[in-house]
């Protein structure tokens, strides 16, 4: 019996099908293949020595001790790595960064030497064994005290550096002075407006924290003159060009390989330390050295993310029609500012803080500055600062819906971008793809039962004041548009190199196929929804596709995965490429059928002549005769590569809501409803995008109610072990609801927007609000995050709850 139509979509487990994830079968049976599964003949361990003060000058290193351990091969300081130039290496945001530190330390746990022993635990016992004379200096902490005339002097090594990457320096601690908009109209939208309000908005410092920490092999061969550097790397390319050029090495004989990797978050995107002193050691000692840190070296030294603390404004009609916005942020970019942002954008793409909101006219000025932390700033599961932006906008709305005594929902329908006006030129310079705010919004208000909470709400509030009830209940809306896909290489470049991605399609003669990509997953499930964008587009089954990634030496040159990138660009390159090769195989199939190649259309699984569908060919017989019978005057095979440089970034947005309950007198809240409804655009495959919205939303609750890396006066990190940092397990996360609508972007070859950070960007504000409305009755204008127990509790008696 010949195939239905259905039957013969439903074999190719192509886009808009929950298709299992192909990765699991390894990783539920313990198969999966991580950095430190790697085992070399010969192989060396290393391990650092680390700063235990926040800012002190080092006096003298003393390794004699440890090298008199048995085991210990060699131990590393700064005194080695200058001859090489090696003692301090670029950062992505165009400063430079101590790989070991050199006369001075800048924040505790920084790295001071790198002992290298036979094993990785005799390196730990000889990383104590090396003394470290101290004389401790003035720490600097807090970052609205970093360009104080009495504050610190930080970093002496740029001290007389007037210029920095972005423009002039303000102060021996200041790093940038970044603005965008119209300062003047917006000042003056200010000054005639009928009512504004002005908040500081902090969001503090947290961590992505991924399973895996971060780690790496480095094999020099010194024979061949080539270096193996095996590592846990968002963007291998990357890491490759980084690697040629700090080592002096030819880039076609750096080899980097990122096989599976447990998490990024962001977290796995830049260069560190132990990166290079793994490098170097291989190469001085001749033979591999493996680097892995332990969890709280991860916690409190590798790249943390937010520590933006923005005053926030909106101006508006008395009816609520929002008339400007004016930000400023003060960034604390910690010791060295290792930001992960693409090289033009010293504030990532923060000027998408005006949202999904009509604003004519806006203003964005972004400080960073130096301090005793840290260093880094990643986009934990969102691109380049976006949670942050979405955080200020979606907190101020709320803000500015109390003062003039508006419901928020309204407020927003009010100000929302509408339909009609796509594609939008916001305020800030961004061009929005697509949109429909009014239709996501109505269908969130509607599943929730909106009125009814509201309802609710007004009847425990008076409870509450009769002295009925110690329970108060919060309604959160979040309304959010991200910003991903980086991105055109006219805005978004790293290192120089614009951010395109990549991916290489090859059609075996009996119709396997294998397609090389140059992002890297690190859980996204690429390998299944790769796998599904080619068997839709060339009609050859999902099962039949391999998807692989990781290893320069065979995948296109790529900018990896972070920001949400994966599917918007590196998608976009494996459809166009795809295209490519389904224009060659109908004209191999044209030629089969003895027509013209006009006269033939695709069909499901392949071609078949217009008029008489009974005329046909599938794509393995076109395959294979790709490689036995192609037609005249053509190459044999079919294979493709495209490098696809995005038009624009892509929008996806969301509306979420949030249902919380509060004890005011334990502090104890209990999330009783979490609804998120997400436009990504076309939907690849609904079960991941479920599972992506599950774990970002999990993660942007452990932000909003807890996870923080917090300093003491002195510079010690408070949150370096999860005893401290807040991770929550299934018994603390909420049950999640999702729901979604479509809006294809139109300049995308799919239509596809992205998702997998949507739900952190989103999530996080909803919490906030939910908590802060929960008390607004009380006359509180704004709680700063984290919101744990103990900090609602000290809010509600700060209210006199």
């Amino acid at each position: 019996m010949t195939p239905t139509r259905e039957e013969r979509e439903a074999k190719l487990q192509g886009m808009g099908c929950k298709r299992k994830r192909v990765e699991d079968v390894r990783f539920t049976q313990g198969r999966g293949q991580y950095v430190d599964d790697l085992k070399l003949p010969g192989m060396l361990f290393g391990d650092f020595v680390r700063s235990t003060y926040a800012h002190a000058r080092i006096k003298k290193i003393d390794a004699s001790a440890a090298l008199a351990l048995p085991g210990v091969k060699a131990v590393l300081t700064a005194a080695d790595l200058k001859p090489l130039n090696l003692h301090y290496m670029p950062t992505l945001a165009g400063d430079v960064q101590a790989v070991l530190a050199d006369e001075k330390v800048l924040f505790q746990g920084q790295e001071v030497a790198f002992v290298i022993a036979e094993d990785r635990y005799v390196a730990a016992d000889a990383a104590e064994l090396v003394e470290v004379e101290y004389e401790e200096l003035p720490p600097l902490v807090d970052p609205f005290q970093a360009m104080a005339e009495d504050a610190p002097l930080l970093r002496e090594d740029i001290k007389d550096k007037t210029e920095g990457a972005h423009g002039p320096r303000k102060h021996y601690n200041h790093i940038f002075d970044w603005q965008i908009g119209d300062k003047t109209g917006t000042d003056a939208a200010f000054q005639g407006a009928d009512v504004t309000i002005k908040e500081m908005l902090s969001y503090h410092r947290t961590h992505p924290s991924p399973l895996e920490t971060c780690q790496c092999v480095a094999s020099m061969d010194k024979i061949r003159g080539e270096l193996t550097l095996w590592g846990t790397f968002q963007a291998p390319h990357v890491i490759r060009t980084v690697a040629s050029m700090l080592a002096g090495i030819p880039e076609h004989k750096v080899h980097v390989i990122a096989p599976d990797i447990g998490g990024g978050f962001g977290n796995k995107v830049g260069a560190y330390p132990g990166y290079i002193c793994s490098v170097v050691a291989s190469i001085v000692l001749g033979v591999p050295v493996k680097w892995v840190e332990d969890r709280m070296e991860n916690l409190s030294t590798t790249s943390f993310a937010r520590d933006y603390h923005m005053t926030t404004e909106l101006a508006a009609t008395k009816d609520g029609k929002i008339t400007a916005m004016r930000v400023h942020v003060l960034a604390d970019h910690g010791a060295f500012d290792a930001c992960a942002d693409p090289s033009k954008w010293p504030a990532g793409f923060m000027n998408i803080c005006t949202g999904s909101y009509d604003i004519p006219v806006a203003h964005l000025a972004v400080d960073g500055v130096y301090t005793n932390k840290a260093p880094g700033g990643v986009a934990y599961r969102c691109s380049f600062r976006v949670t942050e932006a979405v955080y200020a906008i979606e907190r101020a709305i709320e803000i500015l819906a109390q003062k003039l005594g508006m419901d928020s929902a309204e407020l927003r329908m009010k100000n929302f971008i509408k339909a009609e006006q796509f594609p939008y030129q916001s305020a800030l310079g961004w061009e929005y793809d697509s949109g429909d705010y009014h239709t996501a919004m109505r269908k969130a208000l509607d599943t929730v039962g909106y009125d009814a909470l509201r309802a609710e709400q007004t009847a425990k509030r008076d409870a509450f004041r009769r002295g009925e009830t110690r329970e108060i209940m919060g309604i959160g809306i979040s309304f959010f548009t991200e910003i991903v896909g980086a991105g055109p290489t006219r805005n978004c470049d790293i290192l120089g190199i614009g951010m395109f991605d990549s991916a290489e399609i090859r059609i075996h003669p009996t119709g396997g196929v294998i397609a090389r990509m140059g992002t890297k997953s690190q859980g996204q499930g690429h390998e299944t929804t790769y796998a599904q964008i080619i068997a839709t587009e060339l009609g050859i089954p999902a099962d039949d596709i391999m998807i692989e990634e990781g290893n320069t030496d065979t995948a296109p040159y790529g900018l990896g995965t972070y920001g949400s990138r994966s599917t918007p660009v590196a998608g976009a390159a494996t459809a166009v490429a795809a295209r490519k090769i389904k224009a060659k195989a109908q004209m191999i199939a044209a030629h089969m059928l003895e027509v013209h190649h006009d006269d033939v259309e695709f069909d499901i699984d392949g071609f078949r002549v217009k008029g008489l569908p009974e005329k046909r060919k599938s794509m393995k017989e076109i395959v294979w005769a790709a490689y036995n019978q192609p037609p005249p005057n053509m190459e044999p095979g079919l294979e493709a590569v495209s490098y696809y440089d995005p038009p624009n970034m892509t929008y996806p947005f969301g509306a979420y809501l949030c249902v919380m309950d509060i004890d005011v007198d334990t502090g104890v809240y209990k999330v009783r409803r979490f609804y998120a409804l997400d436009d990504c655009g076309t939907r690849i495959n609904p079960m991941i995008i479920e599972g992506q919205v599950h774990g970002g939303l999990t993660e942007a609750f452990a932000v909003a109610m807890g996870q923080e890396i917090r300093y003491d006066e002195q510079g010690n990190v408070m949150g370096a072990s999860f005893m401290d940092f807040f991770l929550p397990t299934a018994v603390e996360t909420p049950v999640w609801e999702t729901d979604h609508t479509v809006t294809p972007s139109p300049h995308h070859p799919i239509g596809a927007k992205g998702v997998g950070e949507s739900p952190h960007v989103g999530g996080v504000p909803c919490f906030s609000n939910a908590v802060n409305d929960a008390f607004a009755f009380l006359g509180s204008t704004h709680i700063q995050m984290p919101h744990d127990h103990w900090r609602i509790w000290k809010a509600a008696r700060a209210l006199g709850a």
